[in-house]
């Protein structure tokens, strides 16, 4: 038996490295192989895994890092017999959170991924004219994209603080954009501050969003935050932590399974940068397999 491991030796505080030699030694107790993929870059990396997928008969494959990598690692895995497991060790890490895999350190990692078989996911699929990528959790667009573009153009800060200075940096300036949508039929216009389409119930941390959206019922969760004072936005953020800002009146979630949204505005989808609207989003049921507690 033969696990790839991918890894991004700058995750968990650059502490990738020795979980995944953990992860290892755990599986050598085991009489698994693993075989380390740890690319110059992500692009690197996913180039290695595919050609590992087509040479070395990979039984399954562990990625070591956050959700920008297991985004990555997904547009290889999505509608394939090939698992995926965790071990977490990003800034946000709601993929594994929502796996209920979070808090497994290497070991107990490896032994649940013996002892339990992988299950089957729902995923998201965004199309555009020019190419098809797939997300786990969520893909938004609006106030969230614009922090998340600034915050990856921080050099010095790291994790959580690079988001929470972008925000305070893009909020005084940021408009609502003006949206057209079409779920499932239903056409909808409306100026919004964010859109999010939810496969799984947080992003950003923990952040409960779209808290009721669930990886295995074929539907998305669809939030629409109209547009409301700064002041009133920053009053209300912190309660998406705990899920409550869904009885706000300028929330609106409903559900859908596919959509259409254009604008003139940004999409991020895991944390990625998913390009420029227009798109297709739809979900495709049971499309990955991964390991849920």
């Amino acid at each position: 038996m033969v696990w790839a491991i991918v890894i991004n030796p700058y995750s968990g505080k650059r502490n990738g490295l020795n979980l995944a030699h953990e992860f290892k030694e755990a599986a050598l107790t085991k009489k698994i192989q693993c075989l380390d993929i740890c690319g110059t870059s992500a692009g690197d990396s996913i180039a290695q895994l595919k050609d590992a997928i087509a040479n070395a008969n990979i039984e399954a494959v562990v990625v070591v890092g956050g959700d920008g990598l297991i985004n990555n690692v997904i547009q290889v895995l999505a509608e394939t017999n090939i698992p995926l497991a965790v071990l977490a060790a990003g800034t946000g890490n709601d993929f594994a959170r929502t796996s209920g895999t979070f808090q497994l350190n290497p070991q107990q990692l490896c032994e649940f991924m013996c002892l339990e078989k992988p299950k089957a996911i729902d995923l998201g699929r965004v199309s555009t004219q020019n190419s098809v990528k797939w997300f786990g959790q969520i893909l938004s667009t609006g106030f969230d994209s614009v922090v998340n573009e600034r915050a990856n153009q921080f050099t010095r800060l790291k994790g959580k603080m690079k988001y929470n200075v972008a925000t305070v940096m893009k909020l005084p300036r940021f408009n609502p954009v003006q949206y057209n949508i079409v779920a499932d039929g239903r056409e909808i216009s409306t100026k919004a501050m964010l859109v999010a389409v939810a496969n799984g119930p947080t992003y950003g941390g923990g952040m409960k969003v779209c808290p009721h959206a669930d990886r295995h019922d074929g539907m998305f969760d669809i939030l629409i935050l109209r547009p409301l004072p700064k002041l009133e936005f920053i009053a209300v953020f912190p309660k998406v932590f705990k899920g409550t800002h869904i009885t706000h009146p300028q929330v609106e979630i409903f559900r859908a399974k596919e959509l259409t949204i254009r604008a003139n505005a940004k999409v991020y989808a895991d944390g990625e940068d998913f390009g420029d609207l227009p798109i297709n989003v739809e979900t495709v049921g049971s499309s990955l397999l991964t390991w849920v507690k």
